[in-house]
């Protein structure tokens, strides 16, 4: 993200995305509301990449520069917001609640920020509940490699040892640089990959067996659970909410 656009205001808008269309690297000076009312949202940061469905959104604060890309056909609503509700550096995902969806998608048709929709809107997003789910951005060539192999097949089954021979390294070195770049063990690590995976299948219409399958869940009642453990709903939610945009 060497190249990015610097836009003082962030922009407040609503707009419908393709799949796979991106929005390139940019910063603002303003914090900015970020919500896909259906499809899903990846935001990519120099930290790392955050995924926004339908039952999240993300707050991003002024300064980070962020790229964005639509997984699925995405409605997007964006939200610029002067004050800094939230005194963070990097990317947060919240959940969305009826009440501050709403807030949301009414505030991104508005010009103005003053009123009583962005006074509510900020009261809402200081209290709604985080989401620590995101893939962080790894440093060491090795750990890269790793991660372009999962990135080509998310349910690659071979073990650490395996494939450490593939990035030239030891699975003790790989464990090691996990623990220390990401802040999680490889498995910890795979499974996020795995659920990020999962969510941009789903997006593109992808039945729940299927996606399981592709992401290397033995089930899909294994996967199933581990959706429901990481998001709060199940895939099958998700799948309907992207369709209906609610």
């Amino acid at each position: 993200m060497s190249k990015f656009r610097h836009m003082p205001r962030a922009t407040t808008d609503h707009r419908a995305l393709a799949s796979g269309e991106m929005i390139t690297a940019h910063f603002h000076d303003e914090n900015q509301i970020i919500y896909a009312s259906q499809g899903v949202l990846g935001v990519t940061t120099g930290q790392g990449m955050w995924v926004a469905p339908p039952m999240r959104a993300l707050w991003i604060p002024k300064g980070a520069v962020h790229a964005h890309r639509a997984h699925g056909a995405t409605e997007l609503h964006l939200v610029g917001v002067s004050a800094d509700v939230l005194d963070v550096t990097e990317p947060v995902v919240f959940s969305v609640a009826p009440l501050l969806k709403e807030l949301i998608i009414r505030a991104s048709h508005l010009k103005e920020r003053a009123g009583w929709v962005h006074e509510l809107l900020c009261e809402e997003i200081a209290h709604a509940p985080r989401d620590s789910f995101h893939l962080p951005a790894l440093r060491d060539p090795r750990l890269r490699a790793l991660a372009a192999v999962f990135a080509a097949d998310a349910g690659d089954p071979r073990s650490l040892d395996e494939l450490a021979a593939e990035v030239h390294s030891t699975a003790r070195t790989l464990s090691r640089l996990f623990r220390a770049e990401a802040g999680m063990t490889f498995p910890q690590w795979r499974n996020h990959v795995r659920l990020y995976q999962s969510l941009i299948l789903l997006s593109n219409g992808e039945s729940v067996t299927r996606t399981a399958i592709q992401c290397g869940w033995a089930t899909a009642s294994a996967f199933i659970d581990t959706f429901r453990r990481a998001f709060g709903y199940s895939p099958g939610r998700h799948l309907s909410a992207g369709a209906a945009g609610s």
